[in-house]
């Protein structure tokens, strides 16, 4: 069985973002001394299977006759399933599957994981071609945990043009989702993170049929004012996630909310919070690639010890398979309306470009990724420009943040161009949508190559072995 990822989720609300969109955003980070080759696709309702069979578990299911077409960004190499982990449907639904949470031994007595049920392998490939909405997204999911169970502990994020909504799996069949308010943001670090949860409300709370009586018949709430605090009834509060996990949702908010004072690791971080202002795409980029930045927890920075350098887990990690940052823009009709930004590798090494999602085709340098190394497609040549530039860290940063910066912003100028294309354009404008993808890509592309050619030069006068006769 693969290893489980160890992600990182930031979710924001529309009153929250710079232009009004919602925006859902997770690496995908492999099990500790892997790497998974990644590629970008569009997963025609031709090319949808109708039954569907696991490869881990095995599970089989039938699936409807009536898909729609998707993005996804699949593993390279599908012998251990497909992991489409991130996309957004024809209907401007996007979907993030899955952070990995944690739980307890509680919950786990009262609802044993399902050996043979649905896990990341499948998830996002068995709901988003049939949902409308983010609320149909948690309710189809719901169904699915209820009819088969899941072996693992997930954390799964949908949107719509109005709605951003978080749902925790519990046990091997039961569930709770709560709606991201509208004026804030959510960082997820691989914990359980939904905390007060009102029953009473379900226009902001969704849950499992049977999930009161449940958690009241095996004594799982742990609040004196039999309030549910889901993080503390369904989660871990361990050693080691004061290490792994709560750092990172510390940072994120030490950024986005500088007035809240806490510490890294405390276990009552909160779930959401409102930014001091507007976040941008550039915002949720630079966090997902963070190393804790100006703190003593840098293992690049001079400020802590040898020790506090490897204290906490970086978000930016080395071991990011892809980040995707799926935007759905108010301001676009429903043509041209969604985004999927797009990043392969380590975060702190890589750009990442935004892709119109309702297309046919692909580029083939974000498709063609192959299980060798090769600097002829996207996932590959990020991954080697991050491994020379690492331990060249001081030398090569400024030339990477100058990359960074400009393929960042030839994106933002071919949306803001193509957009204005097919404002007014009558009839459906996915080959237009299309060949802008293929121009960002092509442009970034070659960016990547000349970057790449700087690396090389900058760790080649850096080897060991260097030795000048001109003295």
């Amino acid at each position: 069985m693969k290893q489980r990822s160890s992600c990182t989720t930031i979710l924001i609300g529309k009153k929250a973002s710079y232009d009004g969109s919602t925006m859902i955003a997770r690496t995908e980070d492999s099990g500790p001394g892997t790497y998974e080759p990644k590629k970008f696709v569009v997963v025609n309702p031709n090319d949808q299977p109708r039954h569907y069979t696991s490869k881990i578990s095995h599970v089989e299911i039938d699936l409807p006759e009536n898909p729609m077409r998707y993005t996804s960004v699949p593993n390279a190499n599908d012998n251990q399933g497909i992991w489409g982990e991130a996309g957004v449907n024809e209907e401007n639904v996007a979907m993030s599957a899955t952070e990995t949470i944690t739980t307890n031994e509680r919950v786990l007595g009262a609802d044993p994981m399902v050996k043979s049920g649905i896990g990341e392998e499948d998830i996002l490939t068995i709901v988003l071609p049939y949902i409308k909405s983010a609320r149909e997204g948690v309710k189809r999911l719901g169904e699915l945990l209820a009819k088969y169970g899941t072996y693992e502990h997930n954390g799964i994020a949908f949107s719509d043009l109005d709605e951003v909504w978080f749902m925790e799996t519990v046990g091997g069949h039961h569930w709770i989702a709560q709606k991201i308010p509208d004026d804030t943001y959510a960082a997820i670090p691989n914990q359980l993170g939904i905390q007060i949860v009102n029953f009473n409300d379900p226009e902001n709370f969704m849950y499992s049929a049977d999930l009161p009586e449940w958690i009241a018949e095996n004594n799982l709430n742990l609040s004196f004012d039999k309030k549910l605090n889901a993080r503390w009834a369904f989660g871990s509060h361990s050693d080691s996630d004061h290490h792994y996990n709560t750092p990172r949702a510390w940072f994120i908010q030490r950024y986005l909310t500088p007035d809240i004072q806490q510490y890294p690791m405390s276990d009552t971080i909160p779930f959401c919070a409102k930014p001091y202002r507007k976040i941008t795409v550039e915002d949720v980029k630079y966090l997902l690639s963070s190393h804790y930045q100006d703190t003593a927890y840098d293992p690049y920075g001079n400020l802590g010890s040898k020790e506090l350098k490897k204290e906490f887990r970086p978000i930016g990690i080395n071991r990011t398979s892809q980040m995707s940052l799926l935007q759905i823009r108010p301001h676009a009709t429903k043509e041209y309306r969604s985004l999927q930004w797009l990043a392969f590798s380590s975060m702190p090494f890589n750009t990442m470009i935004p892709l119109y999602t309702n297309i046919n085709t692909q580029p083939e340098a974000l498709n063609n990724t192959t299980m060798t190394p090769t600097t002829e497609n996207f996932y590959w040549i990020n991954r080697i420009m991050a491994a020379i530039a690492d331990p060249h860290f001081k030398e090569t940063i400024q030339d990477i943040t100058n990359y960074q910066e400009k393929t960042v912003g030839i994106g933002h100028q071919i949306i803001k161009s193509t957009d204005q294309k097919v404002k007014n354009y009558e009839g459906n404008p996915s080959e237009i949508l299309a060949n802008a993808n293929q121009k960002i890509v092509d442009t970034v592309m070659a960016e990547s190559h000349q970057l790449l050619g700087k690396l090389i030069f900058t760790a080649s006068n850096e080897m060991i072995n260097t030795f000048s006769m001109s003295d």
